[in-house]
């Protein structure tokens, strides 16, 4: 039966209790990413310490030059140098701060890690690997095979360089060649640097006080102490557990905790929205018969899927850009009441029940998906302390403070998440002039398709602002690594030695992401998270291309073909 229209006044109601939480989170923490810190050093250092590297090898520094170094391993450097080899490019090194490539599959193996995308689409280079994942979601230890087998077909092992990390990256005008500086005393030489480190990749935790006094075992969800849980978290059985935070990694790493753990306390600041996740083993006939170039079909089909049909378009387009934006909030706030139901459904105690439920716009925070993390809750072992918004701000030696109260555990782990970052992590990125990157986007961020800036030869920037945002990220990193790829094929292949944007090409850019960005209040009406910089106010410039990403690709090819009006070469 057709659902019964509810008045608009049921869906201003909600919006009221949307900006009322928002505000609730404001109030607590005005700081907003100032509640935060990644500087991981002195007593706070043993949450940056690599678990999975137990010997560092010793080596001789390195000074010596290649044609192509990506700082970072994961996805972007893998797919990117893959599509550099099909083009003749072979002198290419990664300089990694892990001990092997994977980036966030690299450090992030918590117990129950996974994909919410599906792997499928996720697993970049499935067709040029004759690789089918093992099922309709990867896992962990599936996905960072995937990255050490990309490695290996393309000779990445090589000329990479582990446990190293990049601190300085300055361009030499007169040579035309990036200097390259580590914390290993090496001093590199690269006619092309990609920024390859992602914008989540270094563990941050929450500014809380007392949290060094903590007398019990405490880490970060990316760096996973093994050794101390057992790899089976066998060794939980006798143990209190406590985690910080609700987000995508504790959505996973919970219902493992619940099953092992003696008791376990999950203290919740702001509840992240569950949805179903279907999973099923890859059906192997359906695999046999794949034929080559299907991965390639798959992706131009979510590209086709982006297009709206002409009728919704002229449907659209009649409506007032009020009833458009109406229309908009309306369908997002059933869809987050759909997720309420589901709450109600599965979790018993009803205080428990009303407490997941998160009070905002689908988006405005990182969505999860799990089968499993609510029914956990239904469990007697597991115990959510909800702190209504305003999070823990205390850690006695015995455990964490709420309202007075202290919770014991044996151990704290943190899933506080990372910090984002624009581009370069403990990385200083120099230009022409002695210019610091990152003053030059002190007054706003300018890119072209945000991958190129002016003033940086040979540089490009994958995965960072004023780029298409895209929940599967290896979709738009692809498109990010066909277009270097096509761009440095260009240099080489023309005589040139060096690709720089121009500045017009750089501020039509920027006035496309302004263009695209802010047509809503959504970003100031989301309650505080990395989507929206913790509620911070921020530059219309400062963010995500959101043109759509069909678009984006286009822009990317319209770039391309008209070379000489976008660049300087020298």
């Amino acid at each position: 039966m057709p659902r019964t229209p509810k008045p608009q006044s049921y869906y201003e109601d909600i919006k009221r209790r949307f900006a009322e939480e928002r505000d609730l989170r404001l109030s607590y923490r005005p700081e907003g990413t100032q509640q935060y810190t990644s500087d991981l050093d002195g007593e706070l250092g043993k949450y940056a310490i690599d678990p999975y590297s137990q010997e560092i090898p010793a080596r001789e520094a390195l000074n010596d030059a290649v044609e192509v170094l990506f700082i970072g391993g994961g996805f972007s450097a893998l797919l990117t140098s893959a599509r550099l080899h099909e083009k003749g490019v072979d002198s290419i090194r990664i300089v990694e701060r892990g001990g092997d490539v994977g980036g966030t599959w690299y450090w992030n193996r918590y117990p129950g890690a996974a994909c919410d995308v599906v792997a499928y689409d996720y697993l970049p280079l499935l067709d040029e690997l004759d690789y089918v994942p093992v099922r309709h979601y990867s896992q962990g230890p599936e996905i960072h095979a995937h990255c050490q087998a990309i490695a290996r077909k393309y000779d990445l092992y090589r000329l990479a360089v582990f446990h190293t990390t990049v601190t300085e990256t300055r361009w030499d005008d007169i040579e035309q060649m990036w200097y390259v500086r580590t914390d290993r005393g090496d001093h590199m030489r690269a006619r092309f640097v990609i920024c390859a480190n992602g914008t989540l990749s270094k563990p941050k935790l929450s500014k809380i006080e007392g949290m060094t006094s903590f007398a019990g075992h405490s880490f970060h969800t990316s760096r996973w102490d093994y050794a101390w849980t057992g790899k089976q978290l066998e060794n939980l059985g006798d143990k209190t557990v406590g985690i910080i935070g609700t987000g995508a990694s504790a959505v996973q790493i919970v219902p493992e905790l619940a099953r092992t753990a003696k008791e376990l306390y999950v203290f919740q600041r702001t509840p992240s929205s569950i949805d179903i996740r279907d999973d099923w083993p890859t059906d192997p006939n359906w695999a046999r018969k794949l034929q080559p170039g299907w991965q390639a079909k798959r992706r131009e089909k979510v590209l086709a899927a982006f297009e709206r049909d002409p009728k919704e378009v002229a449907r659209l387009a009649a409506l007032s850009p009020e009833d458009k934006v109406r229309q908009q909030e309306n369908a997002n706030i059933d869809y987050m009441m759909r997720i309420h139901a589901r709450i109600d459904s599965i979790v018993k105690d009803k205080v428990t029940a009303d407490a997941l439920k998160p009070w905002y716009m689908f988006m405005c925070k990182r969505p999860c998906f799990h089968n499993d993390y609510l029914p956990s809750f239904n469990q007697p072992n597991v115990h959510l302390v909800d702190t209504h918004g305003k999070g823990i701000t205390r850690i006695a030696p015995q455990g964490p403070v709420y309202e007075d109260k202290v919770y014991p555990v044996d151990v704290l782990i943190y899933a506080t998440g990372f910090e984002v970052q624009k581009t370069g992590i403990y990385n200083q990125i120099i230009g022409r002039n002695g210019l610091r990157l990152e003053d030059k986007y002190a007054d706003g961020i300018r890119t072209l398709l945000g991958i190129h800036t002016a003033g940086y030869p040979n540089l490009f920037v994958m995965g960072g602002y004023q780029a298409s945002f895209q929940f599967n990220l290896t979709d738009m990193l692809q498109t990010q690594g066909d277009h270097i790829a096509a761009c440095i094929a260009h240099v080489r292949s023309s005589g040139h030695h060096s690709i720089e944007t121009t500045e017009s090409a750089e501020q039509w850019w920027v006035d496309e992401v302004i263009r695209h960005r802010g047509k809503t209040g959504r970003n100031q009406e989301c309650t505080p998270g990395y989507y929206n910089f913790e509620g911070e106010s921020n530059r219309r410039q400062d963010g995500n291309y959101n043109g759509g990403f069909r678009q984006y690709f286009e822009h990317q090819g319209n770039v391309r073909a008209k070379m000489e009006e976008n660049f300087i070469f020298a």
